[in-house]
């Protein structure tokens, strides 16, 4: 018997009990360059050595001036303000006015993030902008209950603004509408005439990334619904022709193969990246929906914090399980602020953080389908799960945990590590599962904590590992929402006056805004430079405010006043459906342009999935190939990159009958711990190690004499035959390393 969804329990007690075993075991300093693990002495301590200054050498007393003997500049100009400011915060004797110079610029920064919020009010287009005709269709469009009700909305709505006459006009400052009338019209004559060779010379010409400019989020804030015909005429040529060269038989397999994977490499995929923001974050929750119910979800999903968690409710649950899932019902299960002001004031009285990483861990196993990893969801989805976070040093780099880094890392470990916000919830440790089903502590048993803290929507690794060429980024975080505005429209929002094109607001509180806005970001990076803001709670905060926020299209769900008082605590099943609701309305404007491009990305991955159905032998069994993304029994289609052909080893999936993937340095005994073992038992030989010693074995055997009396080339073509730089299946590397 099946239970619903909502009835089910995943929770493993054992993993819970080795993760609460992983929090209560200290971390032992490694002796440097030993290979035994050595405490310190208790009392011995690492003596600091610095130099006063650049030219003055270590431990030598330097015999600075009276401060009479000194002569004031007559001008008081920015670099002798900038000296004193560096003065009052290195001088050792001058420490005490550091929270004076502190307390006067965070006073200038107040008084004018003060001003500009007063300024977002009087910029913000209010009733006057919306009234007669033109309001009564705005109130059409945010009645709309499905997206196809908005997209009727829509036309109506730039019908009688008169934004048509606009789609008709070709020319445009803002792509290059010659190029693009020369590529539509020789894709169309091309198809016309059948010539595949010829289409797919000008494909492998213009399949790239913003080709032209069509990506231009411009152009699609002109209008609620669509953009330049020229444009969707161009989209429509090119998902033609690429259905024509797919289903061509003038082509071999080889050439369509070839061709499939270089076109997906310059276009590169999409995103979909769900932002930090604590009970903000379950906005995400009508973003995602949105994509799901008009079938535009993206392979690739990111999330950090409370995204975090709606992305792993994503990534392992196929499409069906989702759209059951995702409704108001969905709040039952959203209980991490449930406990009352005793129990965790307490807590945070005794251990410097609100919530237990354990009852989270217990909690989180609902959204993570139990302890699943990052391999096992992308085998059973599909999708890649991608969540940040980072070391509890300071020093150490971002890490993006997914099915590529950390195949076997558990996503509820993940999710907690992502969610360890200083006084919020305390560093925490990775957990592994092993190839018998338990889990163990990852790298040693480091701590992480919450990604967000430097990189929240972590663009360039995603590039790195997945050629995201095109991210979409739902931004949640309160203390950057506030700071969203486009002066001249965003893609489905056009202004409201003067046909579009001009400014919110007007020219002059447009313009102010933007000033305000730089000039708080300009001091933030002074305050960061010159090393002035605070390390509250032993942690670095400029971050917060100084990274990026937004990709190529962002979607910001409209908060209210009321979220901010309840910015850790748990919605229940109306107040999420308003949430669902708003995520769905801030959604359906950028559905337009982002299914422009998943058109063609549809039809690339149609086509290499197809071609690898072809490319099997005949004895296997063939199926037809399905609409991305595939889920449930569907095979996962890698992307190709080259990160993940460097990351898939052969012996990556031999453990394939286990049920889980393991990596490398799990299938082979520690040899750190061996050696420990064999300094602690008397008179036992030192172990040699399976790597060298089979090897030694197989020179003496003369294993190798089968490349015997061949030349080199015959010797690489041998080699190169067993394995390829191209991503394969697990079939075909479990039948290679059979």
């Amino acid at each position: 018997m099946t239970l619903a969804p909502f009835d089910q329990s995943f929770v493993n007690v054992d993993h819970l009990r080795a993760f609460a075993e992983a929090l209560q075991s200290d971390e032992v300093d490694e002796k440097a360059g030993g290979d035994i693990d050595v405490p310190l002495t208790p009392g011995s301590r690492v003596r600091k050595v610095s130099a006063l200054s650049d030219f003055a050498p270590v431990n030598l007393r330097v015999k600075r001036r009276k401060r009479g003997d000194r002569k004031q500049p007559k001008q008081h100009d920015w670099s002798f303000i900038v000296f004193r400011l560096v003065y009052f915060r290195f001088s050792p004797s001058a420490s005490f006015l550091n929270p004076i110079v502190q307390g006067f610029i965070f006073l200038f920064i107040a008084a004018e993030f003060s001003l500009y919020v007063l300024l977002r009010q009087l910029v913000n287009e209010w009733i006057s902008a919306w009234r007669g005709r033109k309001g009564v269709l705005r109130k059409a469009l945010r009645a709309a209950t499905t997206y196809e009700e908005w997209k009727e909305a829509a036309r109506v709505m730039d019908e009688y603004l008169q934004f048509d006459e606009w789609k008709k006009d070709d020319e445009d400052a803002f792509y290059d509408y010659k190029l693009l009338r020369r590529v539509h019209r020789s894709l169309k004559t091309l198809r016309e005439k059948n010539d595949v060779r010829g289409c797919m010379g000008v494909l492998t010409t213009c399949l790239r990334s913003n080709f032209a400019a069509v990506e231009n989020t411009r152009l699609y804030s002109e209008t609620f619904l669509g953009t330049k015909s020229l444009i969707e005429a161009y989209f429509d040529e090119l998902e033609r022709a690429i259905a024509l060269i797919r289903d061509s038989p003038e082509l071999t397999i080889d050439e369509k193969r070839r061709f499939f994977k270089a076109a997906n490499t310059n276009l590169g995929i999409s995103a979909l990246c769900l932002s930090g923001g604590a009970s903000f974050g379950y906005y995400h929750t009508g973003v995602v929906k949105a994509f799901l119910d008009s079938g535009l979800l993206p392979r690739v999903i990111t999330g950090t914090s409370a995204g975090g968690l709606i992305a792993a409710l994503c990534c392992t649950r196929t499409d069906n399980e989702l759209k059951e899932l995702l409704v108001p019902r969905l709040a039952d299960k959203i209980t991490a602020c449930e406990e009352g002001f005793g129990v965790w004031g307490t807590r945070l009285w005794k251990t410097g953080a609100r919530f237990d990483p354990v009852l989270w861990a217990r909690k989180c196993a609902f959204f993570t389908r139990g302890s699943m990893t990052f391999k096992e969801a992308y085998t059973r989805t599909g999708r890649i799960l991608n969540i940040s976070v980072i070391p509890a040093d300071r020093h150490s780099p971002t890490r993006l945990l997914n099915y590529l880094t950390s195949p076997d890392t558990l996503i509820w470990s993940a999710l907690l590590a992502s969610a360890a916000v200083p006084g919020i919830l305390p560093p925490v440790p990775l957990m592994q599962k092993l190839r018998d089903g338990s889990a163990v502590p990852y790298n040693w048993g480091s701590r992480f904590k919450d990604g967000s803290l430097r990189v929240d929507i972590p663009l360039q690794a995603l590039h790195t590992y997945f050629n995201v060429t095109f991210p979409i980024v739902s931004q949640v975080n309160p203390h950057v929402h506030l700071f969203f505005f486009a002066p001249r429209g965003s893609p489905g929002r056009p202004v409201a006056h003067r046909k579009g094109k001009g400014w919110r607001g007007n020219f002059l509180l447009s313009a102010a805004e933007q000033w305000l806005k730089h000039e708080l970001t300009k001091n933030f990076k002074v305050i960061r430079d010159l090393e002035l803001l605070p390390q509250l709670l032993g942690q670095d905060w400029s971050s917060v405010f100084l990274q990026r926020f937004d990709g190529t299209i962002t979607i910001w769900p409209r908060t209210r006043l009321r979220d901010w008082l309840h910015i850790l605590s748990d919605p229940d099943r109306r107040e999420l459906e308003r949430m669902m609701r708003v995520g769905q309305l801030v959604t359906w404007p950028k559905l337009h342009m982002i299914a422009n491009r998943a058109r063609v990305e549809q039809q690339i991955f149609l086509g290499r999935q197809q071609m690898r159905v072809k490319a099997k032998p005949p004895t296997e069994p063939t199926r037809e190939p399905s609409s991305p993304p595939p889920s449930g029994s569907d095979r996962p289609l890698s992307v190709d990159t080259d990160a993940e052909a460097a990351f898939k080893s052969r012996s990556f999936y031999r453990n394939k009958r286990s049920g889980t993937a393991t990596p490398i340095h799990n299938r082979h005994a520690d040899p750190l711990r061996t050696r420990r073992r064999w300094a602690s038992e008397k008179g036992a030989e030192p172990p040699e190690t399976s790597s060298g010693s089979s090897f030694l074995a197989r020179l003496r055997t003369g294993s190798f004499s089968t490349f015997r009396g061949t030349s080199l080339k015959e010797v690489t073509v041998a080699l190169e035959d067993g394995w390829s730089s191209d991503s394969s299946t697990e079939e075909e590397l479990v039948a290679v390393d059979g």
